[in-house]
């Protein structure tokens, strides 16, 4: 089978070589998945980079989240078990977490559900309790994982107000709900935002991206507000003044999503209930901005590296256009 292979870390576009590689063999507990889309994730491309917290011994095939089909015809959304990663014909994944793929979407958009809708989910409900009618602030709003938060923020009955980097990208915005829309690049966020909210500030903000975003969510976060923290995009680990969080009487909230998968894997099988009747009636939709084939794999994970994207990415394998295996 063919498969992109990183054997050194570096760039994406550098690293990332197209193979004809042995199909692996699941272990114990797991099974042989033929990939039917397979969704560019950040996480991708810090793991090509050497950067991840998850460290895949070389060579490995990135892609951490797919949507594939069993042996016996389910198709069913997976998180690949490395270094077998879903950038490749057939990936292995653990048998007791394949999830299945929502019929109210395609391939592509079920390989974009997972990972960024979860922790949305998570993020959003479990750490932050968001109500409805309260006000939540979404950094870069027009990418994957923002993207996600404003689907779910606005299907919760929440104000939203989503901060992006051009004029581009604010289009893409406000066609995924967000009430207002911020453009970093043109405007005064701080000064924005509370504008918006008549001085009062967002109760929630998510932030996926660290840096100056986290230092803007600080000053713009309502009192009893809450923070959560979920990545850091711009590469760049704010160091909170907690005194500043007493002052103001906010909670900075961290998520990990796949400690869930490991502490209470039971909740993410709950959440996956929830995503999928929230897509049956149409109240999300992964915002699907590429489909790419699959020998231009390595150049949109680069282009994912480099914050250019909107939405998600997807890679379609060859063998959805009848290549041999």
């Amino acid at each position: 089978m063919q498969a992109w292979q990183v054997h050194e870390n570096g760039e994406p576009s550098e690293v990332m070589r197209l193979q004809d590689v042995e199909r692996p063999a699941p272990g114990d507990g797991q099974v042989l998945l033929k990939v039917r889309a397979a969704n560019i994730n950040f996480p991708d491309a810090l793991m090509c980079r050497g950067q991840y917290q998850v460290t895949p011994p070389l060579p490995f095939t990135p892609g951490v989240e797919i949507c594939g089909e069993t042996e016996d015809g389910r198709r069913v959304i997976a998180n690949p078990a490395l270094p077998y990663g879903g950038f490749a014909e057939y990936a292995v994944a653990d048998a007791a977490a394949l999830l299945p793929a929502p019929d109210a979407l395609d391939d592509a958009e079920a390989s974009a559900l997972h990972i960024g809708y979860q922790t949305g989910w998570f993020g959003l409900h479990r750490r932050a309790h968001l109500e409805a009618g309260e006000t939540l602030l979404v950094h870069a709003a027009a990418g994957g994982v923002g993207s996600a938060a404003v689907q779910l923020g606005k299907a919760a009955g929440a104000t939203v107000i989503g901060v992006v980097g051009g004029a581009d990208k604010a289009a893409v915005a406000r066609e995924l709900g967000c009430d207002v829309v911020v453009d970093r690049r043109s405007e005064d966020v701080v000064a924005a935002v509370k504008e918006a909210t008549g001085g009062r500030g967002a109760d929630v903000v998510y932030d996926p991206v660290g840096g100056q975003a986290y230092a803007q969510s600080t000053k713009v976060v309502a009192f009893e507000g809450r923070i959560v923290v979920v990545g850091f995009a711009s590469g760049t680990i704010p160091s909170p003044g907690l005194n500043h969080a007493l002052v103001k009487n906010y909670s900075i909230l961290g998520l990990h999503w796949g400690l869930y998968n490991t502490k209470n894997p039971k909740l993410v099988q709950h959440c996956h209930e929830q995503l999928t009747a929230l897509a049956a009636r149409g109240a999300i939709k992964p915002l699907v901005s590429e489909r790419v084939t699959f020998d231009e794999a390595a150049a949109a994970v680069q282009r994912v590296a480099d914050g250019v994207t909107t939405g998600r990415v997807v890679v379609v394998p060859a063998q959805q256009n009848g290549a041999a295996a």
